[in-house]
């Protein structure tokens, strides 16, 4: 259900070559109302700065497996996003919060060296995004200088290094303390109330564990606002069943999918136990 980006290149992204002026110098970066790539994405990365306001619109889950990392699903099966069209446009008159990271894209910064700790703006150039056009923003000026365009994206790219970094450390206090388990999660449907779909596939909070915690512990991370990002995720995960709601309503929901590990009738899990 929620598995962590491949380790080659980033969810998003298909290639990556550095932004210079030599070759770039009279490219435009092309501003858009869609975002095609997110088309079929069901989970997308999230930075711990970004939970208050996304767990407005998405659940947020940590992915499965070694190195979790924080996710805003938006949708409950592999291919399926009931925020965005199969176009990349919004669903909605009103688009919910957009993560950084599909903001982000098609830049990033990425190590040329590896012996380095230099990061270099990069950027997708099967992403149609940035090229020769005739419209969009200049990348450089006619000095062969960044444009205040590249600046901000720059500037974007940085803060978001950043708290992905604090995420890093939010994930390691998580791990530290032994707070995650395998999430699981049924939903039953109006017209089946006897047969619910069972969700798996996710890491949660263990709320369980977190009531064993010290008070020192809770007080610290009440002050240094671990705590709140921790109710974030937790209060988030009602919004599960709103996903799918949201998944019946498109026509993707249980009866329109083969149902497997991820989505399973109730009766076959009752078999693997």
């Amino acid at each position: 259900m929620a598995s962590a980006p491949k380790a080659s290149l980033p969810v998003f992204y298909k290639e990556l070559i550095p932004l210079n002026s030599n070759d770039h110098g009279d490219w435009n970066a092309r501003t858009v109302d869609k975002a095609p790539w997110v088309a079929g994405q069901h989970a997308v990365p999230l930075t711990v700065e970004e939970f208050p306001s996304a767990q407005r619109n998405f659940p947020i889950v940590f992915s499965a497996g070694d190195r979790s990392v924080p996710l805003a699903l938006m949708g409950l099966n592999e291919g399926v996003n009931v925020f965005f069209d199969e176009d990349g446009a919004p669903r909605d008159d009103t688009p919910p919060y957009i993560p950084a990271y599909i903001r982000r894209y098609p830049f990033l910064l990425a190590k040329l060296d590896q012996n380095s700790d230099n990061l270099s703006l990069c950027f997708d150039p099967s992403s149609d995004l940035v090229g020769k056009f005739d419209e969009g923003h200049p990348l450089f000026t006619g000095d062969k200088e960044p444009s205040e365009h590249v600046k901000g994206l720059l500037q974007f790219c940085e803060k978001f290094e950043e708290a992905g970094n604090r995420t890093q450390l939010f994930m390691k206090e998580l791990e530290d303390h032994d707070l995650l388990m395998d999430g699981e999660i049924a939903i039953n449907r109006a017209d089946n109330p006897e047969q619910p779909f069972i969700y798996r596939g996710f890491r949660m909070v263990n709320q369980d564990k977190l009531r064993e915690l010290r008070g020192d512990q809770l007080r610290k991370w009440n002050e240094n606002g671990l705590l709140p990002l921790i109710f974030a995720h937790l209060f988030s995960l009602d919004l599960m069943r709103n996903i799918f709601a949201r998944q019946v309503e498109i026509g993707k929901g249980p009866q329109g999918m083969t149902a497997g590990a991820n989505a399973a009738p109730a009766e076959t899990a009752k078999k693997k136990k």
